[in-house]
């Protein structure tokens, strides 16, 4: 039997390459899914892979960063799913610009990065926990992120939203778990896509070598020299939403192929 049979999951960022992964793999433990994102038309494929497998999927657009549209957005799903939230997962995000010092950060974008990658899960974890709560059942997951554990250079609006998404993640789970809630972090490291091109094609400039070179010194800082997949974070999360993750709250599980050890 699958984990998540009959389940209900809301994913946001589901356009994204980790979201996407996540929703896929979600239903392929038999979850039906909630696809959050701004733009319908880039969720519509991510809806099709999960209804070849049998699931249903709707597409929602929302700015996260809103505190009304999120209520909205949560409330609908509510109808479109006969008033059932089992997991919340939040996997919306942004890294903001490379290589810019505190001094040259200006106030308007560290904001922005604090509202993409820590006020957006703030304000869906306030919509669903009610209900979770009513229903003394529920999973939220929350994807972090390796440069919130360790501070980052030219990054530092983004690390310092992915550690103030980890102190969410805690005080939540401990006033959730009363409820028989689960809040964890799965946290990535570099994950290959789009973003981790542009890391590498920036190393690449400022160490003065080919993309394939930026690319192997790279994985080499990695205790298994290889860089994390989008698949390898959505089984993450697969388990900590299924039985596996049954006893597991407050956590930051890991998947960085060895760099925060």
């Amino acid at each position: 039997m699958m984990d998540l049979d009959g389940q209900v999951a809301i994913v946001t960022g589901a356009a994204s390459d980790i979201g996407a992964a996540i929703a896929v793999a979600l239903a392929g433990q038999g979850a039906d899914l909630a696809l959050i994102g701004r733009r319908a038309e880039a969720l519509r494929p991510v809806a099709a892979e999960v209804q070849a497998q049998g699931r249903r999927a709707e597409v929602l657009t929302c700015d996260l960063t809103e505190g009304a549209q999120v209520t909205r957005m949560v409330a609908e799903v509510h109808v479109l799913f006969s008033n059932r939230i089992d997991t919340l997962v939040n996997a919306a995000g942004g890294t903001g610009g490379l290589g810019v010092p505190v001094w040259e950060l200006t106030e308007s974008e560290f904001n922005r990065v604090l509202a993409v990658n820590l006020t957006a899960s703030f304000l869906t974890m306030a919509a669903v926990l009610p209900a979770m709560i009513a229903r003394r059942s529920g999973r939220i997951i929350n994807i972090g992120g390796t440069y919130g554990m360790r501070g980052r250079a030219g990054r530092a609006a983004y690390s310092a939203a992915k550690w103030g998404l980890r102190g969410l993640t805690k005080s939540a789970a401990l006033e959730a778990g009363p409820f028989n809630i689960t809040v964890n972090c799965v946290s990535p490291g570099m994950v290959e896509g789009p973003r981790f091109d542009e890391a590498a094609t920036d190393a690449a400039v400022r160490g003065n070598v080919s993309m394939g070179e930026a690319k192997t010194r790279m994985e080499e800082a990695y205790a298994l020299r290889r860089i994390s997949t989008p698949k390898d974070v959505a089984q993450a999360v697969v388990f900590l939403a299924g039985l596996g993750g049954r006893q597991m709250t407050g956590q930051d599980l890991v998947v960085d192929g060895g760099w925060v050890i």
